[in-house]
Order: structure tokens, then sequence, then C-alpha cells
């Protein structure tokens, strides 16, 4: 029976059935591999858009600079953006090494991407908080908006937290479908 059960692809040693990588593991693996890719290239660039987001103006003769360093928010983002990158690439390794076979490293994976997930949620929106205000200001709290005066800079920042958002996406879906793979393999309490 045994002999039976490798040839058909399962092998029951130590009494763990494992399957052979079917179509649908292995569009699971790559759509993994590439959600990964993305959030690496997106937070990436995320981080040296905002890095390079610096002006300076003169109002009244007095000359001001602004940097994303100069605003907390800002700092959190490419913290986070920074954190994402790392962990997305030594996460792309592992996904790489151990997709042989079905693996039991499903929670560690939902888990490492909610983390992700969650950081860059945060991240995401108190830079978006912030640049709201920079953007239209608060009338009610009497914040002027300052993005009239720092256009280049708002914009850049702008374009910095969309491409936050989009690896905050591609880790959201990644969160979903490691969710799924988890109760499809019977992982899940």
């Amino acid at each position: 029976m045994e002999s039976l059960e490798v040839a058909n692809g399962k092998s029951s040693a130590l009494g763990v059935s494992r399957e052979a990588s079917s179509p649908p593991q292995m569009g699971f693996f790559i759509a993994q591999v590439v959600l990964r890719f993305f959030t690496l290239a997106f937070t990436g660039a995320a981080i040296a858009v905002m890095v390079t987001a610096k002006e300076t103006v003169e109002v009244f003769s007095i000359s001001f600079t602004v940097r994303y360093s100069y605003l907390s928010a800002f700092k959190f983002l490419v913290g986070a953006d920074a954190v994402v990158c790392g962990f997305s690439m030594l996460s792309l390794i592992f996904v790489s090494i151990f997709n042989k076979g079905k693996s039991n490293h499903y929670f560690f994976l939902y888990f490492h991407d909610l983390i992700l997930m969650v950081l860059s949620m945060s991240a995401c929106a108190a830079a978006t908080a912030v640049g709201y205000v920079g953007r239209y200001g608060q009338d009610k709290a009497a914040w002027m908006a300052v993005c009239g005066n720092v256009k280049m800079f708002c914009d850049k920042a702008l374009a910095s937290i969309l491409l936050s958002l989009i690896g905050f996406t591609c880790l959201f879906l990644l969160t979903i479908m490691a969710a799924r793979n988890l109760r499809v393999s019977g992982h899940l309490i």
C-alpha cells in the first residue's frame, strides 16, 4: 500500500501525507512570489521618492526648506516602508527556498504578512492624514494649507504615499491568500 501511495505522488514517511506540487499549489506559489516582489518594489520606490522630497521656498525674503524628516508621520512612513521592504525580500527568499511540496509554514507566512500589513496600514494612514492637512488645511483648527507654497514637495509626498498604499494592497492580498491556504490545508483551527 505504501508503494501505491508513493506512486500516486504521496509520501507517508513519519505519518505525514504530502501531495505532489499540483497546479493550484504552483499558482499559489507564483502569485506569492509576484506579490512579494511587487511589495518589495513599490515600498522601495516609495522610500526613494520620499527621501528625495525636499523643497526650498522664499517667503518675505526668508528662506524655508521642507524635508520629509521634518514631519514625524513621513519619517514613520519611510521607516515602516524600510521594514516592509526588507522583510519582503527575506520572505521572498524564504518562500523560494521552502517551495518544495506542501509546506507547514503557512501560519508563519500568514502571521508575517499580517504584521507587515498592519504596520504598512498604520504608516500610510498617518502620512495620509498629515498630507491631507498639508494640502487642504483644517479651518476649524486654524491650520493653513501649505502645499500651495511647496507644491513639488507635496507632490512627491503624495506619490510616495500612493506607492506605499500599493505595497499595502499587495500585503493585504498576500494575507488573504495565506489565510485561505491555511483553511484549505487544514492548518487553521
